[in-house]
């Protein structure tokens, strides 16, 4: 059953807003929890570990939302993937913020040299970078003024993010690596996705113009 439009807008919306949000009540009330602090023995590499994981999350369940649609056979899971993908830049914002403020406090030489020297935050901070223009452009407007052909091009930059956020969470754990490639595995799968959509796509116009001679 494809819930209706009115359904979407005043139910199921403002419901994902509110999930979405969640992580971060839920480190807010660890942060300022009465009787100390539950953010760990470091609470700022806590901080970071979640809002980037959180991001990450987002990025890839906004990925979701187009095989989502092709298997249900209806459009109605695209209605939520703006507000997604707006959150994941939200969550990436906060995780930049956080290591920009609180960890290396505003410390412009060293913040350089880590973004030219340390490659897992290179790569972070690649994505974060190609992630702004994704947010700005994100509203209708945006989409009349580019024309829906340049921008369906501009937003396949999520398929690079994508990538370079899990390349940055596999350098960053350093160990243990299952969640990564967890997360790596995945990504693979909806990237594949496409790849197997497009080329069905193109086999079915090749079989047409073959029809048609």
């Amino acid at each position: 059953m494809m819930p209706s439009q009115k359904a979407i807008r005043f139910g199921y919306k403002p419901l994902l807003f509110l999930i979405c949000l969640l992580p971060l009540f839920d480190l807010a009330r660890r942060a300022f929890a009465i009787g100390g602090a539950t953010l760990g023995a470091n609470p700022i590499e806590e901080l970071l570990h979640e809002l980037g994981l959180w991001a990450l999350r987002l990025i890839v369940i906004t990925l979701a939302i187009t095989p989502l649609k092709d298997l249900l056979g209806k459009p109605w899971p695209l209605a939520f993937r703006r507000m997604l993908g707006l959150f994941a830049f939200f969550y990436v914002l906060l995780h930049f913020l956080t290591w920009l403020v609180l960890d290396q406090e505003l410390y412009w030489a060293g913040i350089l040299t880590d973004i030219g020297k340390r490659p897992f935050i290179t790569l972070g901070f690649t994505a974060f970078v190609l992630l702004i223009p994704l947010a700005v452009t994100s509203t209708h407007g945006w989409i009349r003024r580019l024309g829906a052909q340049r921008w369906r091009k501009l937003h396949r930059l999520i398929y690079v993010i994508a990538v370079l956020g899990v390349w940055h969470f596999y350098w960053l754990v350093k160990s243990d690596v299952r969640e990564p490639l967890l997360y790596l595995a995945i990504t693979v799968a909806l990237l594949g996705w496409r790849v197997w959509k497009a080329w069905q796509r193109k086999r079915v116009v090749a079989e047409a113009k073959e029809r048609q001679r």
